[in-house]
Parts: structure tokens; C-alpha cells; sequence
């Protein structure tokens, strides 16, 4: 798919944007300055299952720059997308690592009811905005964690981040994946190579997208 420019000067690639419900993809980060990058993870992931959900469209970001030093520019890109798409009347975060500090944040849009969190990441710092009635459903490895030179999330972290969600005014549900560690794919070169547990993702993945109503083929 051909990259298509933001107005922040992020890109994005759609798959059938002009759907009534849309899944926005947002990525993770790292500690480091660097240009943004299309996710492993979640490339992984929308190649597995879009065709299961033929009825909704599949939108990815890369930002500008992916750092969490950058977060508030992240976010901003997040919401660039949203400008974006002008035809869904719905659309689903799915966010991983930092993708889930994203996804909240653009939570603020009304079209946003339901956010997938994937390991994610939510500083305490980030300000919330109102979730009322929103559902917030976060999927995390059971060893996933931070190790030199390898970002991670501890579980404990998005666990913890639960009663402030929940102050917020969000429906959160939690699941974890004996096992998994960060993320569910990396690409070393040219293809992507995936990590343990994968397959046990893409259906917790996929059972969140059926719970947030994006459909799906029933299999």
C-alpha cells in the first residue's frame, strides 16, 4: 500500500478507509530520537486479520518521529489520522506499547469508543481524557519487560494504569498471555520474523476486535 502524507508530516496506509468502522493502528517508541517506522507488530497483525474483517477498513500510522520522548507529537499524528478519515462513523484504536498512550489520547474524538491495548504503555503523567463510556480492553505478554537494549512493558504497568482508566470512566478488561514477551513480530531485514506466542495474539487480538464490534467471519 502506498504511503499517503499527514498534515503533521506523519504517513499512514489504509485498507478499505472508507468503511463505517475503521481499526487505527498506532505504534510503539523507544528512548531514542529516531524517524518513525511502520510496526512489525502491528503489520503483522492487520496482514492476519483484515481479510476476517472484511467489513472494516485497517489504518496504520508511523509517526513523524517514535520516541516517548516525543509523545505529545505522536499523539498529535494520532489525531491527524482521525482528521483524515472523514467517512467512518466509528473508529477502533489498536495500539501497541506506546501506540496504547495514543490511543487514549485520541480518545477524545467521539468516534472513538474502544481502544485495544497491546503491552501498553500509560505514563502517569498522560492526561486522561473523559472515557466515559468507552471500553478499554488491554492485552499483555506475561514476561514482556524492559532488558538493555530491548524495550519492553511490564505487565505490572498496565495492570496498575487500570483504576486511573477506570476513574476516567472506562469499561476496562485485562488479559494475559502466559509466555509472550513484547510485541508479537520484529523485522530484522526485509521480512518480518515472529516472536513467541504470536498466534496466541493474533486471537486474543482477534476476539477484541469481534468484542468492539468490528465483526469478523464467525469461524
Amino acid at each position: 500500500m502506498q504511503a499517503i502524507p499527514l498534515s503533521t508530516g506523519a504517513d499512514l496506509r489504509a485498507l478499505r478507509p472508507d468503511s463505517d468502522t475503521v481499526v487505527l493502528c498506532v505504534n510503539g517508541g523507544t528512548g531514542r530520537i529516531v524517524p518513525g517506522t511502520w510496526s512489525p507488530t502491528l503489520e503483522w497483525l492487520v496482514e492476519r486479520l483484515a481479510p476476517r474483517f472484511p467489513d472494516a477498513g485497517f489504518v496504520q500510522v508511523r509517526y513523524r518521529v517514535k520516541s516517548w520522548k516525543r509523545l505529545p507529537e505522536c499523539i498529535a499524528d494520532g489525531h491527524a489520522a482521525l482528521d483524515w478519515l472523514t467517512v467512518p462513523r466509528r473508529v477502533i484504536m489498536l495500539g501497541f506499547s506506546m501506540g496504547g498512550a495514543v490511543s487514549v489520547s485520541c480518545a477524545d474524538d467521539p468516534r472513538v469508543r474502544d481502544i485495544i491495548g497491546l503491552a501498553p504503555w500509560f505514563p502517569e503523567e498522560l492526561p486522561l481524557p473523559d472515557l466515559k463510556g468507552a471500553r478499554v480492553q488491554i492485552i499483555h505478554g506475561s514476561i514482556d519487560g524492559w532488558i538493555p537494549g530491548v524495550p519492553g512493558v511490564r505487565p505490572s504497568h498496565s495492570r496498575g494504569a487500570i483504576g486511573r482508566l477506570r476513574g476516567a470512566g472506562a469499561e476496562v478488561s485485562y488479559r494475559l498471555i502466559r509466555g509472550a514477551v513484547h510485541g508479537l513480530a520484529v523485522r530484522p531485514g526485509s521480512r518480518l520474523v515472529t516472536l513467541p506466542r504470536a498466534r496466541a495474539w493474533e486471537m486474543a487480538v482477534e476476539h477484541a476486535l469481534q468484542g468492539a464490534g468490528a465483526g469478523g467471519d464467525q469461524r
